[in-house]
C-alpha cells in the first residue's frame, strides 16, 4: 500500500472516537480559511490556493513548493489541508524513514496515475533537509517534468540544506512565526469548538498568558499544554483552568515577566548590567528568565550586540564579532537551540575586559557638533578632484601619509573649532592597552611635528 499522509484507518478512528485523538489533531484546519497565521501565503491566486484547486492556472499549473519555517507553525497543517481539499492523488513521505527506493516508487505510481487515469499526484515530503544529495537528485526528473507536484517541508535554511537544481525548480515559501494573537485565537477556538473542548472548561487571562509563554510560538505545543491543563482541571471537578493547575499539569512555573511591561525592561536591564559588572552567573540567571518567559531571541541578541560596543569596545575587539555572530545564528536556528548560542555570547561578554571609551568618545563628539562646534573643513583636506577645485585652493599642501615614514603626516585634520580636542580616552583594560599606546604616540607625533607640542 502506498504511503498516505493520513491513512484511512486513522481517519475512521477519528470519526468513530474523535475524543481519542490529541487536541492538536482534532483542531487541524479543514480548509485554508481556517489556517492560523501565514496569511501572506494564503492570498487569492497564491501557490497554496492553486494547489487545492482554487482558480484555473491553465497552462501555468501550480508549482512545487518548499515550506520553510520553525516547528509548530503550520507546515504539516498546510499539507493536511491540501490533502483534504485537493482532488489530486496525495502521497506522503518522511525523509527520516524514506529513501531513493520509496521516492522512485511514488514517482512510478504518479506516472501511471497520470497516464492511465489523468490523475495528478501531490507528494508531501517532510524533513527534506534530512535527504542526502543523491536522494534529492532522485526527485529532479519528477519535479522538472511535473510528474508530481512536490510540497517539501523543512526547518532548516533550504539554501544550505537543499540542492540548487531542486530549489530552482520550485517556489520557496517562508512561513512566519505565529504571534501571540494567532495562538490566542487558536486556543479560544479550541476551548469552544465541538471538535475541541466544547466549552467544558474556561481559560482565565493569567493562565492564557502563561500558556502562550509556554508555547513559544508553537501551535502544537500550545494545544498540547491546553489539553493537559483541561484534563487536570476536569479531573479535579473544576470548570476553570487555573494558573496553579496549568503549572502542575505541564510542570512549568509561571515566570513573572510581562513582555510589554516593566518586567521586560527590568530583566533586560539587569542582564546588561550584570554583563557590565562581569557577574557571569547573574547574567545567565537573567538570560534564563528571559528565555523561559518566551522573550524574542532576536531582542536578546540585539541587546548583546549593543553591550559589546557600549561596555567592552576595544578592550576586546572580538566581543562585537561574537555578539553579531550570535545574532545571525539565532535568526537562523531559533529556539530551543538558540539558547545555547545566547549563553555562549553572554558568558563571553560577561568575562571580557570592559571599556566604555568608544561609547563616551562618540557622545563627546556628538555633543560638540550639536553645540555648533563644527567649523569648516581645512582647505588641504577638501575634495580636489572636480574642475575648478584647485583655483579654490582645495587640496593644496595635503601630505599623503603613505609616502611618509611611519605612515603619519603631521598636518591639521580637525576644523579649527575643535583642533586639539580629545574625544577618545582609552583605558588600559585588555586589548585596549595597545590602542592607548598607539593613540598617545600618534598624538605626540602630530602635535610635535606641527610645532604645537603636546596638547591636553
Amino acid at each position: 500500500m502506498e504511503p498516505d499522509l493520513f491513512t484511512a484507518a486513522a481517519e475512521d478512528r477519528q470519526e468513530k472516537d474523535p475524543a481519542g485523538s490529541p487536541l492538536a489533531v482534532r483542531m487541524r484546519p479543514r480548509t485554508l480559511d481556517e489556517v492560523v497565521g501565514q496569511q501572506h501565503l494564503l492570498k487569492p491566486g497564491s501557490p497554496l490556493r492553486r494547489l487545492v484547486g482554487e482558480g484555473n492556472g491553465g497552462p501555468a499549473g501550480p508549482s512545487s513548493v518548499f515550506l520553510w519555517g520553525p516547528p509548530g507553525i503550520g507546515k504539516t497543517t498546510l499539507a493536511y489541508v491540501v490533502s483534504q481539499a485537493t482532488n489530486k492523488r496525495f502521497v506522503e513521505l518522511s525523509a527520516i524513514t524514506a529513501g531513493v527506493k520509496e521516492v522512485r516508487a511514488v514517482i512510478d505510481g504518479a506516472r501511471r496515475a497520470s497516464g492511465g487515469f489523468g490523475k495528478e499526484t501531490v507528494l508531501f515530503l517532510d524533513e527534506i533537509h534530512r535527504f542526502s544529495k543523491a536522494q534529492q537528485d532522485s526527485l529532479l526528473p519528477a519535479v522538472e517534468n511535473r510528474w508530481v507536484t512536490l510540497i517539501a517541508a523543512t526547518t532548516e535554511n533550504p539554501y544550505f540544506s537543499v540542492i540548487s537544481p531542486l530549489l530552482s525548480r520550485s517556489l520557496l515559501l517562508t512561513l512566519e512565526p505565529l504571534t501571540d494573537d494567532d495562538l490566542r485565537g487558536l486556543l479560544r477556538r479550541a476551548l469552544t469548538d465541538a471538535r475541541g473542548l466544547a466549552g467544558a472548561v474556561t481559560l482565565p487571562e493569567d493562565t492564557e498568558g502563561h500558556l502562550l509563554r509556554i508555547a513559544g510560538g508553537d501551535a502544537r505545543r500550545a494545544l498540547t499544554a491546553l489539553e493537559a491543563g483541561a484534563g487536570s482541571a476536569l479531573a479535579k471537578g473544576e470548570k476553570e483552568i487555573t494558573l496553579r493547575t496549568l503549572e502542575e499539569s505541564v510542570d512549568r512555573a509561571a515566570v513573572k515577566y510581562d513582555r510589554d511591561g516593566d518586567q521586560h525592561y527590568d530583566v533586560a536591564s539587569a542582564l546588561i548590567k550584570s554583563i557590565r559588572g562581569s557577574d557571569v552567573d547573574a547574567a545567565l540567571h537573567y538570560l534564563a528568565r528571559m528565555i523561559e518567559a518566551g522573550e524574542d531571541p532576536r531582542f536578546i541578541a540585539r541587546r548583546l550586540m549593543i553591550s559589546a560596543s557600549e561596555d567592552i569596545g576595544l578592550a576586546d575587539p572580538t566581543a562585537l564579532q561574537t555578539a553579531v555572530a550570535a545574532a545571525q545564528a539565532v535568526a537562523m536556528i531559533g529556539f530551543p537551540e538558540a539558547r545555547i548560542t545566547l549563553s555562549q555570547a553572554t558568558i563571553a561578554l560577561a568575562l571580557a575586559p570592559k571599556s566604555n571609551a568608544a561609547y563616551t568618545a562618540i557622545d563627546a563628539a556628538l555633543a560638540d557638533v550639536r553645540a555648533g562646534r563644527a567649523g569648516a573643513v581645512p582647505p588641504h583636506l577638501r575634495d580636489s578632484h572636480y574642475k575648478g577645485a584647485q583655483k579654490l585652493g582645495h587640496g593644496q599642501g595635503y601630505q599623503y601619509p603613505h609616502d611618509l615614514p611611519g605612515g603619519i603626516a603631521a598636518q591639521q585634520y580637525a576644523p579649527d573649532e575643535v583642533h586639539g580636542t580629545r574625544y577618545y580616552d582609552p583605558t588600559r583594560h585588555g586589548a585596549e592597552a595597545r590602542y592607548a599606546d598607539v593613540v598617545e604616540r600618534v598624538r605626540v607625533r602630530l602635535r610635535s611635528a606641527s610645532g604645537e607640542g603636546t596638547a591636553d
